[in-house]
């Protein structure tokens, strides 16, 4: 008779890429913080404010920095980093970051902008535009970055 148990896979994490050991305790600064549901409710909100704004860029070709800063300002937002303790609708508006590139190994910085906005201390709006697409997303803070995703760990 043949066993439909596959061989043991040892210390595997449910709900984790491929079952890695301790992924989650490894990837848990990644993992942004919850939000209330009323300030979820505040940065949906912004974030629709946001998204035309985006859209409208992006379908002129426009996703440098510096114009996108200059499009979300007059929405009334702080012109500030993205740790500001100044409160509700603070915008950081940044380069897309250096990478590999993947056919030349040398560091490349892609065209586009990644952009957070502070909204309440527990609630962010992030996103991006670049030449291929734009994306606006609702997240809660990161425990040591503030609004953006962090890119490692200490």
């Amino acid at each position: 008779m043949k066993s439909s148990v596959g061989p043991a896979r040892g210390n595997v994490e449910p709900d984790s890429h491929d079952g890695a050991p301790h992924y989650r305790e490894n990837n848990g600064f990644k993992v942004p913080k919850s939000m209330s549901p009323a300030s979820e409710k505040l940065a949906r909100a912004e974030a629709a404010r946001i998204e035309p704004v985006l859209e409208g860029l992006w379908k002129k070709k426009v996703w440098d920095s510096k114009s996108v800063r200059a499009a979300l300002l007059p929405l009334g937002y702080r012109n500030e980093g993205p740790d500001s303790q100044q409160g509700r609708g603070t915008l950081h508006v940044q380069d897309m970051e250096v990478r590999q590139g993947l056919a030349d190994p040398r560091p490349v910085r892609p065209e586009g902008s990644l952009i957070s906005l502070r909204v309440r201390d527990d609630a962010c709006v992030t996103a991006f535009t670049q030449p291929t697409n734009y994306q606006v997303s609702v997240n809660g803070r990161y425990l040591e970055s503030g609004c953006t995703e962090p890119r490692g760990g200490h």
